[in-house]
């Protein structure tokens, strides 16, 4: 998971260096692993009810053949968030993957609503 500091890097990051609003809605996206897809295709019904949109369920290219095959969920939400809101949610995230018994939340990214 983020910590606090990683946290507080990205928002000082996106003030220095994207002409965001951080005021006004970004659209963050929210990544979960697993070694399979299953799991994950319910997970993402599960966070679609709490408003999230599932995005994409795939298979990354992985640089090691010999690495453990992997899946990644990859689900996103419109919304404000600040250094303080943005570390709960991702603990919020990092338990729901546990109760999931994901292999884990793998973290977040941002950018402007309605980007393609």
């Amino acid at each position: 998971m983020m910590s606090k500091d990683d946290v507080i890097e990205l928002f000082d990051n996106i003030r220095d260096n994207a002409p965001w609003d951080l005021s006004k809605p970004l659209l963050w996206g929210y990544y979960f692993t697993n070694p399979t897809p299953e799991s994950l295709e319910q997970a993402a019904g599960l966070l679609a009810l709490q408003g999230y949109r599932p995005v994409e369920l795939y298979q990354p290219e992985l640089e090691d053949a010999a690495a453990p095959e992997v899946w990644v969920l990859h689900v996103e939400k419109a919304e404000v968030h600040d250094v303080e809101s943005l570390h709960a949610r991702n603990g919020e995230l990092m338990a729901f993957a546990s109760e999931q018994k994901l292999a884990s939340y793998d973290g977040v990214d941002v950018g402007p609503v309605g980007a393609a």
